[in-house]
């Protein structure tokens, strides 16, 4: 009896999600975040910095929407929104 099942070689996917690179940046901008974070309260932790709390807040800011916008460009890359592709 012949043998029906063919041998085949293992599957690939072209998956974009799997690239090492966006898993860099999402840690980056998680990264952003939690300085931000921190430094958000660094006045309260360390009295003699209580007159610069506006600046410590603006710095914090900044910093977590610098991270959200990394982290939300990274994703809508990774689900195949950031680049036209062929």
């Amino acid at each position: 009896m012949a043998e029906t099942v063919q041998p085949r070689g293992p599957k690939t996917t072209d998956n974009n999600a799997n690239q090492t690179h966006y898993y860099k940046t999402l840690v980056v901008a998680i990264a952003l975040g939690l300085i931000g974070t921190f430094i958000r309260f660094v006045p309260d932790v360390c009295t003699a910095l209580g007159q610069q709390t506006f600046l410590f807040s603006a710095i914090a800011n900044i910093s977590m929407i610098v991270g959200a916008l990394i982290a939300f460009k990274t994703v809508f890359g990774i689900l195949g929104f950031g680049k036209n592709r062929d």
